[in-house]
């Protein structure tokens, strides 16, 4: 049983978060925390229920060599906050938006900002939404993600030996 768990999350949970979660389960299942993490996402509004993930998303994230086909897109609940230890929001917009859904206050220290909190040397500080722009726009996501994803499972490693 997984001791830890990870709820990656964006608006719709059709672009971002989807790609967070796939690189991060494909990155984590190279290391030795794959079968101690569980990881999920979820969208902060529920336009895309039951949705696949955008098909430019699934495609560049294809040519990077990450599967997304499996997730479906879920809006966040309030037993998200807590049945998961770490809620990584994709950008300030929905990091607020998590904030205001918390349903109790103790549970505000488990929301993070995934690239300000887990790669501050990047140079931007939010994982921006590529669902109007074109396949560059899903290539940079990819990018910074893996960058992100990088910085939260040496996170995780210091927490597991700790």
């Amino acid at each position: 049983m997984p001791k830890f768990s990870v709820l990656f999350v964006c608006l719709g949970n059709i672009c971002r978060s989807p790609t967070a979660e796939g690189i991060f389960k494909h990155k984590l299942a190279q290391t030795e925390l794959n079968e101690l993490i569980f990881v999920d996402s979820a969208g902060t509004s529920a336009h895309h229920v039951g949705e696949s993930p955008d098909q430019r998303a699934q495609e560049e994230a294809k040519k990077a060599g990450y599967d997304l086909s499996f997730i479906r897109s879920r809006q966040v609940r309030d037993v998200d906050f807590h049945e998961f230890d770490l809620l990584v929001a994709m950008d300030e917009s929905n990091y607020y938006n998590l904030l205001d859904a918390v349903p109790e206050p103790e549970y505000q220290q488990k929301i993070k900002l995934f690239l300000a909190d887990y790669a501050p040397d990047l140079p931007k500080r939010e994982v921006p939404d590529p669902y109007y722009g074109g396949a560059q726009g899903f290539v940079e996501v990819i990018q910074l993600i893996e960058a992100a994803s990088d910085g939260l499972i040496e996170e995780l490693r210091r927490i597991h030996r700790g």
